[in-house]
């Protein structure tokens, strides 16, 4: 079965390898080392000054940011599922929150952000997804960020989970990028990261919460260790996944999910397929079809593939193909393929081959 899915993403084999090896105790020198080395190439893929590892999902991450860089009233970008999270997360700890809400398929408005930001001056923190993978949604998030700082010392809390590892992302004016294990990492869930400016350590300060107070954690890591029990079999497949990648170039990676995205978003048009949402992200293709659910069975069942159905009110309405990670090109060719079959099988079309053709002309063009 061939897993595309956005998240989780399938583990390569040379790093399940490493993470089988025998369990070491996380307070020992050995462990120490490996810490270390990871926590450098992370701080390489974040371009950050300063970065956390936490045992938690990518949830933990984003209440971690929360508690942490909000003190006294957040913005939250609602345009999906996560968004919406934010906003519950903040409404938890009782923090203030102004939502501005979009639909699923809609990046948020530069000039409404700004406009909200310039009305209030409680809000001293930001909270938006780069990708918004409910609706495989891009935000101008950099843009958004760059205005808002020209406004006041606002605080930007990105939500990379699924845009971590897939595109080059400016944090110039980015404060926490978050990422999450089981994305474009390509391990299994239960890591979180957050990528940290200088001065949103500063903001920090004693931190606030206690498992996911950001402060002792900070203390700790910049020794070699974490404050309470790590994760140490998904940080060495961290180490390992983020080797794999620097060996084969992150520019290079950028480049070829881009072009897998964009050689599969065309294919599926070729087939009269359409695209969900206004402003789509590289971590992968949304489509709307009102038979999204008879597709996914058929690619499950018939072709061994498994993608991903909408959620909430686009349950049943949209249809999610995973781009993030090591593919390769003849699977991602073979996921297209595979619904042009399925097309034909519930009478939509004939099959003639022209997903596959438009796929690889523009793959390798």
């Amino acid at each position: 079965m061939l897993l595309f899915t956005p998240g989780p993403t399938p583990v390569p084999e040379h790093v399940r390898i490493a993470m089988a090896q025998k369990t070491i105790h996380h307070r020992t020198p050995e462990f120490t080392e490996i810490f270390k080395d990871t926590r450098e190439r992370l701080l390489n893929l974040f371009g950050t000054e300063e970065c956390v590892i936490l045992a938690s999902t990518g949830t933990g991450a984003m209440e971690s940011t929360v508690i942490n860089l909000c003190q006294k009233k957040a913005l939250v970008i609602n345009a999906g599922k996560f968004g919406g999270r934010f906003a519950k997360i903040a409404r938890a700890y009782n923090i203030p929150v102004t939502e501005l809400c979009y639909e699923w398929d809609t990046p948020a408005d530069v000039d409404e952000v700004i406009e909200a930001i310039k009305s209030d001056e409680d809000i001293d923190a930001l909270f938006i997804q780069i990708c918004e993978s409910a609706g495989g949604l891009r935000h101008p998030v950099e843009e958004i960020a760059k205005e808002a700082k020209k406004i006041r010392d606002i605080t930007i809390v990105a939500d990379g989970i699924t845009a971590v590892g897939v595109e080059p992302i400016d944090v110039s004016d980015i404060d926490a990028l978050i990422a999450g294990s089981q994305k474009a990492l390509m391990l299994p869930p239960g890591l979180a990261m957050v990528g940290l400016s200088a001065k949103a350590v500063e903001k920090i300060g004693n931190g606030r919460g206690y498992y996911f107070n950001l402060a002792s954690e900070i203390s700790k890591q910049r020794t070699g260790t974490t404050a309470y029990t790590a994760a140490t079999t998904l940080i060495i497949g961290l180490g390992e996944i983020l080797k794999t990648i620097e060996k084969a170039g992150l520019d290079n990676l950028y480049r070829v999910t881009a072009k897998r995205a964009e050689a599969t978003r065309e294919a599926l048009r070729a087939i009269g397929l359409k695209i969900y949402p206004k402003t789509p992200a590289n971590a992968m293709t949304a489509i709307i079809d009102e038979n999204s659910e008879d597709i996914r069975k058929i690619l499950k069942t018939e072709f061994g593939v498994n993608i991903a159905g909408g959620q909430d009110h686009l349950k049943g309405k949209i249809f999610r193909i995973n781009h993030m990670g090591l593919i390769e090109h003849y699977e991602a060719a073979w996921v297209v393929n595979s619904i042009e079959l399925a097309l034909e099988r519930i009478g939509r079309r004939v099959y003639d081959g022209t997903a596959n053709a438009v796929f690889n002309k523009i793959y390798f063009g």
